[in-house]
C-alpha cells in the first residue's frame, strides 16, 4: 500500500478528552408526556391530513348553511336536476334543492352522531367497564351477562322496535345508538382496569385506605386514558358508518332533514341519469371516515407506540 498519497495534518491524532469532557454523559433533556405525543402524533402525516380534512369539513358544515343563500329544505321545481354551476355548487335535487347546502347541512348531521357517539362511550361505555372492571366478583358477573343479552340482539332489530312506539327521527337514532354503541368501549375499558387494578401504586393506595372511588378516578382511569381516547376515535367512524346506513335503507332521518346517508340514499335512485347527486355526498362521505380512522390510527401511535407493535 502506497503511503504517500495519504496526508496527515497536525490534528488528526489528538486526545479526545482535550476537546469535550469523557466523563459527562450526554443525557437528552427529558420532555412532557403531552409533547412527546404530540411530536409523533406530527410525524405521521397520514394523521395530520386526516385532523386537517376533519377539521375543513367541520368548518364547512358549520358555516356554508348559514352564509349561503338558499335553504336546505327550499323546493323550487323551476330548478329541478340541474347540474354543477357557478350558482348550485354542487347541483340541485329532483325538487329543485340546492344540494350543496344540503350536502353540509347532511355532514352537520353526521358529525352531530359522532359527537353523540363519544358522549354514550365516554358516559356509559366507560363508567360500566370501570365498575364491571374494578369490583370483579359477583358484580363484573351480573354486569357481563347484561353485557351478553343486549349485545346479541342486532342494533338494527332495537331500531325497528324503537319504530313501532317512535316517530323516525334523530332522537330516535341516538336512543337506538344508545343501546349498543357504548359496548365496545365497555369490554376495552374493562380489560385496561383488570390490568391495571393489581399494579403495585393500586395495592398501595388500598392500603393506605383510599376509597374506591379516589383509587377509580385519581390512579386507574389516569393510567388508562389513552386506550379510552383511541377506542372513542375508532368508535365514530362506526357511529357515522351506521347512521348513513339506516338513511340508506330508508330507517333513517324523515324528509326534509338531510344527512350523508339520505342524500346517497336520494341520489341512488337517480345515479344512471344525474350521477353527481350520488358522488358528491358520497366523496365528502368517504374522506369523513377515512380521515377518522387515519387520526385514530394517529392517536393510537401517539399515545401509546406500543400498540403500533400488536
Amino acid at each position: 500500500m502506497d503511503m504517500n498519497k495519504y496526508e496527515f495534518l497536525p490534528d488528526d491524532f489528538e486526545f479526545v478528552g482535550s476537546k469535550q469532557d469523557i466523563t459527562k454523559d450526554s443525557v437528552t433533556p427529558s420532555l412532557p408526556a403531552w409533547k412527546d405525543a404530540l411530536n409523533r402524533f406530527k410525524k405521521n402525516k397520514g394523521a395530520v391530513v386526516g385532523l386537517v380534512c376533519i377539521v375543513i369539513i367541520a368548518l364547512m358544515a358549520i358555516f356554508a348553511p348559514m352564509f349561503s343563500s338558499w335553504e336546505f329544505d327550499a323546493i323550487d321545481t323551476s330548478l329541478a336536476n340541474i347540474s354543477p354551476n357557478g350558482t348550485h355548487f354542487f347541483g340541485t335535487d329532483a325538487y329543485g334543492r340546492d344540494l350543496f347546502v344540503r350536502t353540509w347541512e347532511g355532514t352537520r348531521v353526521s358529525l352531530f352522531i359522532a359527537c353523540v357517539a363519544i358522549l354514550i362511550d365516554v358516559i356509559i361505555g366507560m363508567t360500566y367497564g370501570l365498575i364491571s372492571g374494578y369490583f370483579g366478583g359477583r358484580v363484573d358477573s351480573i354486569l357481563q351477562r347484561i353485557q351478553e343479552i343486549i349485545n346479541s340482539i342486532p342494533t338494527l332489530v332495537i331500531l325497528t322496535l324503537l319504530l313501532m312506539v317512535m316517530k323516525s327521527s334523530l332522537f330516535t337514532i341516538i336512543i337506538a345508538l344508545s343501546f349498543t354503541e357504548w359496548i365496545g368501549m365497555s369490554r376495552i375499558t374493562r380489560a385496561q382496569v383488570l390490568r391495571i387494578k393489581e399494579e403495585e401504586f393500586v395495592l398501595a393506595s388500598r392500603t393506605l385506605g383510599a376509597s374506591d372511588f379516589f383509587i377509580i378516578f385519581k390512579e386507574i382511569l389516569p393510567n388508562i386514558y389513552s386506550q379510552m381516547i383511541i377506542m372513542v376515535m375508532m368508535s365514530i367512524p362506526n357511529a357515522i358508518f351506521y347512521e348513513a346506513y339506516l338513511s340508506f335503507v330508508g330507517l333513517g332521518l324523515p324528509i326534509p332533514q338531510a344527512s350523508l346517508g339520505t342524500l346517497i340514499n336520494d341520489g341512488f335512485a337517480s345515479i344512471t341519469i344525474y350521477p353527481y347527486m350520488m358522488v358528491i355526498p358520497v366523496i365528502i362521505f368517504s374522506i369523513l371516515m377515512l380521515s377518522f380512522n387515519l387520526l385514530g390510527d394517529g392517536l393510537r401511535d401517539a399515545l401509546d407506540p406500543t400498540m403500533k407493535e400488536m
